[in-house]
């Protein structure tokens, strides 16, 4: 990362008739890194990754991309960046190198200029012995890195991944994880919507995360937990007949305590502490788990633990 910004957004609004999907958003993504946006269904992110990506018009503030205006120059940015959308939206009918000569030809390369590059995506994708299969055979797990070789066969120098590895199995989620890391150690910047906490830990340098179209926090992961968590939760359970007064008697337990319906969590910084001090206290638990805090106490602290439709 050499610290330019590569993107630049300033009070970025998208509105869709009396609905404002994004509410004066600002941030920056630097050139070399890769920036997330974390966020429940319905928060902006893919509205914002659609005006990034210069294929939806901003209504409000100021956004560039390359220094580049999107709604001037938005062909020209959209030649210099890879777009891996929601849901794969190959040619389920025609072969997995097919998809990509087709894809490459979109950008006026020759068939000769191709070639050496769809083996190089092929290697990466790990697709070399499915080339003459059908898209439709393929498993999920390689359409999705089919769909991630396509975006990058004009080598974008960005690219846009919105929710990279939902529906994916662990196995193929590790796997699109690495492939994602190494371009960034080649130099691709990467922007990368998600709600998977566990996914923005291990691909954000830095990440903001969105709320019903405006931005809740901005921060590495790291940094956000030690910013809106303690270093440790400790989740304990107990009998129903215990829960009745249970909140009075954890009262200045830990610096903060949530009492769920099947639970309560007591942020500390230190777990095995507050557990002895739970028994002290004459509670007796069913369960006692002591564990790290993670990026989704941050994200739940900040956009409530409701449902949203």
């Amino acid at each position: 990362m050499d610290g330019s910004p590569l993107v630049e957004a300033r009070g970025l609004t998208k509105r869709f008739g009396e609905f404002t999907a994004v509410d004066a958003v600002d941030f920056e993504v630097r050139r070399g890194e890769a920036f997330g946006f974390l966020g429940p269904n319905g928060a902006g992110k893919s509205s914002t990754m659609r005006m990034i990506g210069a294929v939806s018009p901003i209504n409000g503030g100021d956004l560039s991309v390359f220094g580049m205006d999107p709604e001037s120059e938005g062909a020209t940015i959209r030649a210099r960046i890879g777009v891996v959308p929601q849901q794969d939206n190959l040619d389920e009918e025609i072969p997995v190198d097919e998809n990509l000569l087709i894809y490459g030809r979109y950008f006026g390369f020759s068939r000769a200029a191709l070639w050496p590059r769809i083996e190089e995506l092929l290697a990466f994708a790990e697709l070399t012995e499915r080339r003459h299969d059908k898209v439709e055979s393929l498993s999920g797990g390689m359409k999705r890195r089919l769909t991630i070789a396509r975006a990058l066969i004009n080598q974008p120098e960005l690219l846009l991944l919105d929710e990279p590895t939902t529906g994916l199995d662990p196995q193929a989620r590790h796997l699109l994880w690495d492939r994602l890391y190494r371009l960034k150690q080649q130099g691709v910047t990467l922007i990368i919507t998600t709600h998977f906490m566990d996914e923005a830990e291990q691909l954000c340098d830095r990440l903001v995360v969105m709320d019903k179209g405006k931005i809740a926090a901005e921060g590495s992961p790291r940094g956000l937990i030690d910013q809106y968590s303690t270093k440790e939760v400790l989740e304990v359970r107990f009998p129903d007949e215990a829960k009745a007064d249970i909140a009075e008697r954890l009262e200045g337990l830990a610096k903060r305590v949530e009492i769920l319906p099947d639970r309560v969590l007591l942020y500390t910084d230190d777990g095995d502490a507050t557990s002895h001090e739970v028994w002290t206290r004459g509670l007796e638990p069913e369960s006692v788990l002591a564990r790290r805090s993670s990026l989704e106490d941050v994200f739940l602290r900040l956009t409530g633990r409701s449902l949203i439709d």
